[in-house]
C-alpha cells in the first residue's frame, strides 16, 4: 500500500469533495480519482459513497481514516528519529502522563533527563489512563504513567507512586473545619468523579471505598482531569475523593481532608510496552524514574509527603 495513496485518501476524507481535495493536493481531479480507485482495489472494498455533489465515507472508509492517520504520523516519527540519530542528536522519547503526575515529581524527572541528555527530544503528551494503554500498545508513546493497582497485560513497569485519597469539600462545607472526616458522613452528598472511561481504576476504587463505608455515591458529574474535579467542588457542584498529590494544586475554595480510619489509596505505575527493544535513552529515563521512587517512598511503599 503506497503512502501517497493514503495521503490522498485522508485529504479526500476531510474535504468530502474531489475538486476541493484535488486543489489541496495541488493535482487535477482525474489523478485523485485514479488514486482512490487504486486504493479501493488494493483493499478490496469501497471507501467512499459517491453522489453528484460530494462523497461520504463508508464504514470501511471510517476505519481506514483512523488507521491511516496513525500510520502516517508514525512514519513521520520514524523519519524524525532516523534523522536525529544520523545527526547524532540522540533521538526522540515520547512520554504519556495524566495531569496529576505533574504534582508527583514528573517535572523534576524531565528536568534531570534533559540535563543528562540535552540532544534527545522529549515530548510529553497528556492522556488518560485508557488512552495511554492504547498509545503504548500502538507504539505511539514510549512510556506512560497510568493509574491502577497493577500493570495491564502487554505492558511492563513498576509502581511509581502510592498515596491516600482525600476528601475534597467546598470551603463552606459543614465539615470543612474538621481535621479529618469519615467517608460515611458524606453518604448524602453528590459526588464528582474522575470519568470511568478515562480511568476505570480511579472510578472503581472510589465506588468500592464508598460501598465499603455502607453507601453507593450519588454521582452527578464525571470529568477527565483532577483539576476539573477540584474546580467543580470549589464551585459547589458536589464533593469528591482526590489523590493527596492534588494538595499541591492550591485551588481556592476547597479543603482537602484525610479520611478518618480510611485506607483508600491511589496508585500510579510507570509502564512501557512489554518485550520492546529499549534503547539507551529509554533505559536512562526508567532509571531516573526508579531513582525518584526510591527517594520518595517510605518503608511501606507510600509516597512521602514533602
Amino acid at each position: 500500500m503506497e503512502l501517497r495513496l493514503l495521503r490522498y485518501f485522508l485529504v479526500l476524507a476531510e474535504e468530502r469533495h474531489f475538486r476541493r481535495a484535488a486543489q489541496r493536493l495541488s493535482i487535477s481531479q482525474p489523478p485523485l480519482s485514479l488514486a482512490i480507485r487504486q486504493l479501493e482495489e488494493s483493499l478490496g472494498t469501497k471507501l467512499f459513497q459517491r453522489n453528484s455533489r460530494n462523497v461520504e465515507l463508508t464504514v470501511a472508509g471510517r476505519a481506514l481514516q483512523s488507521e491511516a492517520t496513525f500510520l502516517l504520523r508514525r512514519v513521520e516519527e520514524v523519519r524524525d528519529f532516523v534523522r536525529a540519530v544520523d545527526d547524532e542528536k540522540g533521538g526522540l522519547l515520547r512520554v504519556g502522563f495524566g495531569g496529576s503526575t505533574l504534582y508527583r515529581g514528573l517535572p523534576a524527572i524531565i528536568r534531570s533527563f534533559r540535563k543528562l541528555h540535552p540532544g534527545i527530544e522529549l515530548r510529553l503528551q497528556e492522556l488518560s489512563t485508557a488512552e495511554q494503554i492504547v498509545a503504548l500498545k500502538r507504539d505511539e508513546i514510549d512510556f506512560g504513567f497510568i493509574n491502577g493497582l497493577e500493570t495491564p497485560d502487554g505492558l511492563d513497569g513498576f509502581r511509581f507512586c502510592r498515596e491516600p485519597l482525600l476528601a475534597c469539600l467546598p470551603s463552606g462545607h459543614p465539615y470543612a473545619t474538621k481535621r479529618s472526616v469519615q467517608l460515611e458522613k458524606l453518604a448524602a452528598e453528590e459526588f464528582i468523579l474522575f470519568g470511568r472511561s478515562a480511568s476505570p481504576a480511579y472510578f472503581n476504587s472510589i465506588l468500592e471505598a464508598c460501598q465499603s463505608s455502607g453507601f453507593s455515591p450519588t454521582v452527578i458529574h464525571e470529568v477527565r482531569h483532577w483539576v476539573s474535579v477540584i474546580s467543580a467542588v470549589a464551585h459547589g457542584l458536589g464533593v469528591a475523593l482526590v489523590p493527596r498529590a492534588m494538595t499541591s494544586a492550591h485551588i481556592a475554595g476547597v479543603v482537602l481532608l484525610p479520611l478518618k480510619g480510611g485506607n483508600v489509596f491511589s496508585e500510579t505505575h510507570c509502564v512501557w510496552k512489554a518485550d520492546s527493544d529499549r534503547y539507551d535513552a529509554q533505559k536512562s529515563f526508567a532509571t531516573l524514574v526508579q531513582g525518584h521512587v526510591a527517594m520518595n517512598e517510605d518503608a511501606s511503599g507510600n509516597a512521602v509527603r514533602k
